[in-house]
């Protein structure tokens, strides 16, 4: 019986050490798989980038009149936060963001989930609402939720990521259409600028982001980077800025002034340049036909065009001192020679050309002075047809005129075998038969202000970068007619305005000359009753020379020159006294 009894004892406890060995080889596999799993632990070492933005423009006098922000969205995960806390994020996120409270409560209601309460936050916002994500996590507004797949419990509070980057113009109209405008983009979620017109679309490429920034280290317990000496950090390459050589005062103040005459006179449009002559600096480009760059309209879409370079136009009596200098050039007349008026009627072939003013006899001179196109198509009538053509191009026409807008209309002039024809040529001697545009007029114009070379017209004098200014070469003048030519023209532009037809651009103390242009436009096929006005001139005192062009087109209460343009240019004039670029030498 005992001996039964010691056998069953020694069986149960067999079974006993067989369920603890079991038991122990169970509890030892499950903290070897504990620790040989792959663990879901948040990593220590994060990174961080930071996007490159567009380069501003410049003025000359240091006013941004374009640059771009950075644009952040703001995002949550509306299971992580707390109900009971709900209220509070609501009032805290509006008083952050400056979102009323009623569009917050309406996107949390629309969706439940991931929540994108605005996608275009400003920088400065950003900053506060970045700041506010923080606080948020520290008074437990979002709660920590448990992973069904890991176990794990994780938090997702207020999110602020970078959405895209927004183009700003803080003079409104100001500068435009010179300075374009921009259309938006989307790479990879991200929303960019690309420049469509103006100076945004032809330096693109020079304002655009280079490479974005970059940060790498270990990261603390709420997120943030820490910055030692085992993190990386690479600053972002923002796009370079456009320096320009226009003065903002003096461009708002010539755009203000264009308002007011175009309301004057009923004009379509009126635009201007104003230039150094020896240099080709561009002080002002202002036009009365402007728009916002961020709300364009319909009614802005004749208005998007740089009018001083995609507008093309028969120029009229302002070619007149053009052909006068080529006749100079090559000897063919002289100043004081008399030509016959015809009394104002005078018939080339099938073609009778007629004058404003009638005279019977008058100097060659005067043929510029009273502005005759009887007399200078008589006198053209001594340059060939290849002499004609190549002084015309030595001037510069029918060539692009600057290397800083996109889009320009180069206009025409006739070969030189058409220039053979002698209705051809009288007609392009006093600018009809072929198309100009103001910078190109601007640039035949310097050469009499500066000895006879003409200058490329800029607007762009260099590039900075991150402060460092990137200096850019600028074209040679070039020669178009000899100093003694030029300066004879030259005196006879300011008997122009003394005695002739630009009387009303006297300006005591300054020397000034100029000719005026009034031009017929052509509707199918034929000249009507309408006009484009121009006066082409310079303004000087004795440190300061500028070429200076104004065109007015159809304008309806008046239509000579004399009486739109030239008041124009006299305006232009005095603002640049009142800003202290020109200095009247007067006698007190």
């Amino acid at each position: 019986m005992n001996q039964q009894q010691n056998r069953r004892q020694v069986k149960q406890f067999f079974f006993l050490y067989i369920i603890i060995i079991f038991a122990l080889l169970l509890f030892v596999g499950v903290i070897l798989g504990n620790i040989l799993s792959k663990k879901h632990l948040p990593s220590l070492y994060i990174k961080h980038t930071t996007k490159a933005i567009e380069g501003s423009i410049i003025t000359a006098d240091g006013f941004q009149v374009a640059k771009s922000e950075k644009l952040y969205k703001a995002v949550i995960n509306t299971h992580y936060l707390d109900p009971d806390k709900k209220e509070l994020f609501i009032a805290l996120f509006s008083i952050y963001s400056g979102i009323p409270k009623k569009t917050i409560i309406k996107r949390l209601a629309h969706k439940k989930g991931v929540v994108v309460l605005s996608y275009n936050i400003p920088q400065k916002e950003a900053q506060y609402l970045k700041q506010l994500s923080y606080e948020l996590r520290r008074f437990k507004v979002f709660r920590s939720l448990k992973n069904p797949k890991t176990g794990i419990y994780v938090m997702q509070g207020l999110s602020v990521l970078e959405s895209g980057e927004s183009r700003q113009y803080p003079y409104k109209t100001a500068l435009t259409p010179v300075l374009g405008y921009p259309k938006k983009v989307e790479h990879n979620g991200y929303t960019l600028s690309k420049g469509v017109k103006g100076l945004e679309k032809r330096f693109e490429m020079e304002l655009s982001p280079r490479s974005d920034g970059k940060i790498e280290g270990q990261r603390d317990v709420n997120g943030y980077i820490l910055l030692n000496k085992d993190s990386y950090v690479k600053e972002p390459q923002n796009g370079l800025d456009i320096q320009l050589s226009i003065n903002l005062g003096v461009q708002i103040r010539l755009e203000h002034m264009l308002d007011k005459m175009k309301k004057k006179i009923k004009a379509k449009e009126i635009f201007l340049a104003i230039m150094e002559s020896n240099s080709g600096k561009v002080v002002a480009l202002a036009s009365s036909n402007r728009y916002l760059p961020k709300d364009i309209k319909r009614s802005d879409y004749p208005s998007l065009n740089t009018s001083a370079i995609e507008f093309s136009f028969e120029p009229g009596s302002v070619i007149k001192p053009i052909t006068f200098s080529i006749l100079l050039q090559k000897h063919l007349v002289n100043p004081y020679e008399i030509v016959n008026g015809h009394n104002g009627r005078f018939r080339i072939g099938r073609k009778v050309i007629t004058d404003e003013h009638r005279f019977k006899w008058l100097s060659a001179e005067d043929v510029i002075v009273y502005s005759s196109n009887v007399g200078m198509a008589q006198l053209a009538q001594r340059l060939s047809g290849a002499d004609f053509y190549e002084g015309l191009r030595r001037f510069g026409f029918a060539q692009k005129s600057t290397p800083d807008l996109v889009y320009e209309r180069k206009g025409k002039i006739l070969p030189a075998i058409k220039l053979e024809n002698e209705i051809y040529k009288a007609t392009t001697s006093y600018g009809y038969g072929m198309q100009v545009n103001l910078m190109q007029l601007l640039r035949a114009y310097s050469a009499f202000n500066n000895s006879g070379k003409i200058v490329q017209p800029y607007l762009v004098t260099h590039f900075i970068d991150n402060g460092k200014k990137i200096p850019l070469s600028h074209s040679e003048p070039k020669e178009a007619i000899s100093p003694t030519t030029a300066n004879r023209v030259k005196k006879i532009l300011i008997k122009t305005v003394l005695k002739g037809t630009g009387k009303k651009a006297i300006t005591p103390g300054l020397v000034i000359g100029g000719k005026t242009g009034t031009a017929h436009l052509v509707q199918k096929g034929h000249y009507v009753h309408k006009y484009n006005t121009s006066f082409l001139g310079f303004a000087n005192d004795r440190d300061h020379r500028y070429t200076i062009g104004v065109v007015v087109r159809q304008p309806k209460t008046k239509h000579f020159a004399s009486q739109t343009a030239v008041p124009v240019f006299k305006e232009a004039v005095d603002i640049l006294i009142e800003e202290g670029f020109l200095n009247p030498d007067v006698i007190q």
